[in-house]
């Protein structure tokens, strides 16, 4: 069974322990590039990323995106919501479905 990992700063990701979630805060590009590798291929199905971090590690992120495993889901940090986890998931909808689910015709 997969596990479910949460990567960011501290700050924006330590309640999620409390659900039960494995948290892995970095400080630094290097420690966050080093544990998303380790993270991925590894037992994590799902790996939560703060927005910021995401933007700093795109490159990396894009390796798995073509990949089933591990789904990498951007959050809002304890910074405030960017749009750009809401933007990735309406992305991956639209490849999935074909359409912009979103889009209304009025």
């Amino acid at each position: 069974m997969y596990k479910i990992a949460v990567l960011g700063d501290y700050d924006s990701i330590y309640g999620f322990a409390a659900l039960g979630l494995d948290i892995f805060p970095v400080s630094t590009r290097e420690e966050a590039t080093d544990k998303l590798a380790g993270l991925a291929s590894g037992e994590y199905g799902i790996i939560y990323i703060t927005e910021n971090w995401a933007l700093e590690l795109k490159h990396e992120i894009e390796r798995y995106q073509e990949q089933l495993t591990p789904a990498i889901i951007q959050i809002p940090g304890i910074a405030g919501n960017t749009g750009a986890g809401i933007a990735g998931v309406k992305k991956s909808v639209e490849v999935a479905v074909g359409s912009d689910i979103l889009f209304s015709q009025e």
